[in-house]
């Protein structure tokens, strides 16, 4: 059976044991999440569920991981994006106690990221939709600190109801992964599956209603692991526009943090103001209850990362008819969902 098989089950397995054990330690240690006027859960809920995420992939790491096999850039990349992941689970728990300033958790981000380009990971070049490169230069270091960042805090951002962060990890996960067997980059095959495996058995527990939250331990986390290996892996080096296959992969919460900013630039708050606009928020508004909109925004996501499959096979302008394609869809439906205006009720 190959290595990503069994890196999906150990940490799908580790996953499923461990998640009860961090339920009753965050009830402990009042890890809880308290209800308030943004949130739809009525009672304070167990929040260090990242743990369990965590602890599922580092066990499926540590056992099928063979540096051994690696070249000496691929393994030392790896090293760094497990150990910068290990700061940012660090991160995650302190601010899941603590509820730390937005500026701290952020600058704690950029190290975490500093900590990955550190072990040379960085988007050295991007290509177009033909093929031709573009090399970043002296660029390289800042576009990898904030494209880790970025994808860090867009799946921060979406976990907004019970199941939806952690099974849209999920979709994106095994979208990489296929990505990475249609283009034979072991590497990623097996980190990626790991990740889908320790991501599915938090949800058994994590889905609606919830039992334990993964909270910023979590999400950052599976976002930051996204990131770096979508970097390590170059699954870019299909002949497709840069880092296209992650984006559509994650294009819900990447989508979703972007009307964000631009509904609160134009509602004239700050960026980094919390509301009440997001897509789920708008799905519930119209009706949805919170596991029809969860499975709907998975069903979105499932097309988004099929999208970014098809695209690894064919030309360059068929790549570009099916981005522009995607593009206005979101657009149009974003649009008559009102997610660029702010809501009146937010806070």
């Amino acid at each position: 059976m190959p290595d990503y098989i069994w890196a999906f089950f150990i940490a799908l397995i580790v996953a499923l044991i461990v998640t009860p054990g961090v339920i009753i330690f965050a009830d402990k240690t009042g890890a809880l999440d308290a209800p308030d006027a943004r949130k739809v859960h009525k009672k304070p809920i167990p929040r260090i569920g990242g743990l369990a995420i965590y602890i599922g992939f580092m066990a499926a790491m540590l056992l099928k991981l063979n540096f051994g096999v690696l070249t000496s850039e691929v393994a030392n990349g790896i090293k760094g994006l497990l150990i910068g992941g290990t700061l940012i689970v660090l991160l995650g728990v302190i601010d899941d106690y603590k509820n730390l300033p937005a500026k701290v958790k952020l600058l704690g981000q950029i190290v975490a990221a500093c900590v990955v380009v550190y072990f040379d990971v960085r988007i050295d070049f991007i290509t177009d939709p033909f093929g031709d490169y573009l090399y970043l230069e002296y660029l390289a270091i800042p576009a990898t600190i904030f494209w880790i960042v970025g994808l860090t805090n867009t799946v921060n951002l979406i976990d907004g109801l019970d199941g939806l962060a952690a099974g849209v990890a999920t979709i994106a996960s095994i979208t990489i992964f296929m990505v990475a067997l249609q283009q034979e980059v072991s590497i990623v095959a097996l980190i990626t599956a790991g990740l889908a495996g320790a991501a599915m058995g938090f949800l058994y527990y994590n889905f609606n209603p919830a039992r334990i939250f993964m909270g910023d331990t979590g999400s950052m986390f599976l976002g930051f692991i996204l990131a770096g290996i979508s970097v390590i892996g170059a699954v870019k080096s299909a002949a497709t526009i840069a880092l296209i296959v992650p984006i559509l992969a994650l294009g819900v919460p990447i989508m979703d943090t972007t009307f964000a900013i631009i509904r609160r630039y134009r509602g004239g708050v700050p960026i980094f103001k919390p509301d009440k606009g997001h897509l789920h928020h708008r799905l519930l508004d119209l009706g949805f209850t919170q596991k029809q909109a969860v499975l709907l925004m998975y069903i979105i996501s499932a097309l988004l990362g099929l999208s970014a499959v098809v695209l690894t096979e064919v030309s360059g302008g068929m790549s570009i008819a099916i981005v522009i394609c995607v593009l206005l869809i979101v657009f149009f439906g974003a649009k008559k969902l009102g997610i660029f205006r702010m809501k009146k009720t937010s806070n």
